[in-house]
């Protein structure tokens, strides 16, 4: 049999505890005193004891009432942190957005744009790798994505490709030519990682996998350590201080990338797609971006449909 804890009597306790008395938790909770010890009293039959040792001017909780308002308090929090989550203040939006790792140095600039075009809304970001972002986006924890990948994370998915990004290869690892080369990768599941293997094979050049992260601070570390090559945005050297490998024989890197912006379906509020994109597009400029294929200024560059961290 099961027992289901009612979130207004566990608010009245933690309300009684915390402001010290039943008239001001009363006063708090606009409901009369009487209302207030009836829920108590619901509490003490739930726990088969007394919640509190004494009330009055010298309030001590017993101990099994000690228990429950460890548990009250953490309920509590839970239930208004998924209530403002989905039932957002008059006025107010929430939206939760994630964006490629690679991509972050656009963050302030796109979030600056986007509060001012929408003051009242109160924005989460999340970074990462876009593998997943787009899970998280089709499992509904995201309402937005800025990402590094072709194809839409799920059906219904509205997808605006930003541009195309220009990769680069970085570091200079301490090996002779004649070794086989060590890269610093991102781990599996990883569309780019397949790519860069395609490349590297493709052009006969022996590697090995010297290092691995799923945290791009850490492939920008090995980099620097000179661990091994990595595949990184054309503009890491001024994003991250990088240096661009040389190596006789080397094949150009994958890419360029598409930039996607995907909205989940019927999750964004009027409005924010336009602003979102903007935002995205006039953030995204210290970036080495090129024109979607479909624009008409677009280059023939090769097409990717990859993902990348």
């Amino acid at each position: 049999m099961h027992h289901d804890l009612q979130i207004n009597r566990l608010r009245t306790l933690v309300a009684v505890v915390e402001l010290g008395g039943f008239r001001r938790a009363a006063e708090s909770l606009h409901i009369t005193q009487p209302a207030v010890s009836q829920q108590i009293r619901q509490l003490s039959g739930f726990i088969r004891s007394p919640v509190f040792a004494s009330t009055g001017r010298n309030l001590r909780l017993s101990p099994r009432g000690e228990e429950l308002l460890r548990y009250a308090r953490r309920m509590v929090a839970l239930n208004d942190e998924a209530v403002d989550r989905f039932i957002p203040q008059a006025g107010h939006v929430m939206l939760s957005i994630g964006v490629a790792g690679q991509l972050a140095e656009a963050l302030p600039e796109f979030l600056r744009l986007v509060n001012r075009g929408m003051p009242h809304a109160q924005l989460g970001v999340r970074t990462g790798a876009s593998e997943e972002l787009a899970a998280q986006l089709t499992s509904g924890q995201l309402d937005a994505a800025l990402l590094l990948q072709a194809e839409p994370p799920g059906a219904g998915t509205d997808c605006r490709e930003l541009g195309r990004m220009r990769m680069a290869w970085f570091g200079r690892p301490a090996h002779g030519e004649r070794d086989a080369l060590p890269l610093a990768l991102f781990p599996e599941p990883c569309t780019l990682r397949g790519r860069v293997r395609e490349v590297l094979d493709a052009s006969g050049i022996e590697w090995r996998v010297a290092y691995e992260s799923s945290e791009l601070i850490g492939l920008r570390s090995a980099a620097k350590a000179g661990l091994g090559m990595t595949c990184l945005v054309a503009n890491g050297d001024e994003l991250w201080g990088l240096t661009a490998s040389v190596r006789p024989g080397l094949p150009p890197p994958p890419g360029p990338v598409p930039v996607t912006l995907a909205l989940a379906p019927g999750a964004v509020p009027d409005g924010f797609a336009g602003i979102a994109e903007k935002a995205f597009r006039r953030a995204l400029r210290g970036y080495p971006l090129t024109p979607p294929a479909t624009s008409p200024d677009a280059g023939a560059a090769p097409v990717l449909a990859t993902a990348a961290a």
